[in-house]
C-alpha cells in the first residue's frame, strides 16, 4: 500500500521537530503499522517487515512514541501492541480478545460516535471533568477462540 504523502510529511516534521531523522527503517515502521489495520506486536511488525530487525523495532517504536507518531495499546496480556497516533490514523475504538490478546481496530458509525461523545461528556460533567478525548475498549472472544456453539451445524468439506 502506498500511503499519502501528508502521512509521511507529518511524521517527518514531528521528528524533526526533536532533531531527529524519518529514516528508511522508521518509514518501514510506520508503513507497517499503517498497513496492518489494528495493533501490532514487535514480532508481528518484524514478520511483516522482515527488513526490521527487532533490535531497531524497538528502538524506533520508542523513538515514535517519543514524538507522538505511534502510541502503545493496552491489550489483556503482557504484550505491548502499537499503532499510530490517532491524529494520523482516524479516530477508533478496540475489540480485544479475552483469550489470545489480540486487539483489533473498531470504527463506530456516526450514531455510535455521537453517543459515546454525549456519554462521555455527562460522566465527566458530573466529576467536574473536561473531555478532550475517549476511547472505548470492548473485551470478548475473537472467532479464534469461541468456543464452537453446541448443535451449530457444521459445514461440510470438500
Amino acid at each position: 500500500m502506498v500511503l499519502s504523502p501528508l502521512l509521511h510529511d507529518a511524521v517527518d516534521v514531528r521528528l524533526a521537530e526533536l532533531d531527529q531523522r524519518y529514516t528508511h527503517l522508521r518509514r518501514v515502521l510506520v508503513e507497517t503499522l499503517a498497513d496492518a489495520g489494528r495493533p501490532l506486536t514487535i514480532p508481528e511488525i518484524v514478520s511483516l517487515a522482515p527488513e526490521l530487525p527487532q533490535s531497531s523495532a524497538y528502538r524506533n517504536i520508542t523513538a515514535l512514541i517519543e514524538v507522538g507518531v505511534v502510541r502503545r495499546v493496552a491489550g489483556t496480556d503482557d504484550h505491548g501492541r502499537f499503532e499510530l497516533a490517532e491524529e494520523l490514523s482516524g479516530h477508533h475504538h478496540h475489540l480485544i480478545c479475552a483469550s489470545c490478546g489480540k486487539v483489533e481496530d473498531l470504527h463506530a458509525s456516526a450514531g455510535l460516535e455521537r453517543a459515546l461523545s454525549d456519554a462521555a461528556r455527562s460522566v465527566a460533567d458530573q466529576q467536574g471533568y473536561e473531555v478532550t478525548e475517549h476511547r472505548l475498549e470492548i473485551l470478548g472472544r475473537c472467532p479464534d477462540c469461541r468456543p464452537s456453539r453446541a448443535g451449530a451445524p457444521v459445514e461440510a468439506t470438500r
